[in-house]
């Protein structure tokens, strides 16, 4: 079973639980139930969903903000493998950049909107919202070797 599949049946059935609660959380659900978009990894109210995410070598992660505010997904330059590329929704080659363009309102992914990014080192991400990392949306992804 794909992981994409994997996540759209367990999050599915969560929803299934949730009910009404579904719709406050606005969870990712993997499968973009609404759209019939497929992505990885949701983005909602303050927290990334699933906070951590395993992939292979060589993997595209998609992200997708599934809440109504404004989002980024932004590396922490010195959360990131040392011979990885650098990756921030908006194009951004440096965090600064990246905190800097924020500020000029850019680099959001807005609601409904997606940013993918292609894992090629093994290691661990550790990623970020610059807008509501103060209240903890953070995230890891962990890439492991093909």
């Amino acid at each position: 079973m794909n992981r994409r599949a994997f996540l759209a049946g367990v999050v599915g059935a969560t929803s299934a639980t949730l009910a009404g609660c579904s719709s406050v959380m606005n969870m990712g659900s993997g499968s973009g139930s609404t759209s019939g978009d497929d992505f990885d990894i949701g983005m909602s109210a303050m927290a990334f969903h699933p906070t951590k995410f395993e992939v292979k070598a060589g993997t595209t992660v998609i992200w997708k903000n599934t809440g109504m505010r404004r989002h980024s997904v932004t590396a922490y330059e010195d959360g990131i493998p040392d011979d990885a590329d650098y990756f921030a929704s908006g194009g951004y080659d440096t965090e600064r950049a990246a905190r800097d363009a924020w500020t000029q309102g850019k680099g959001a992914v807005d609601q409904g909107r997606t940013y993918e990014h292609t894992f090629t080192v093994p290691g661990n991400y550790a990623y970020f919202c610059i807008p509501h990392e103060k209240a903890g949306m953070s995230g890891v992804v962990v890439v492991t070797e093909k």
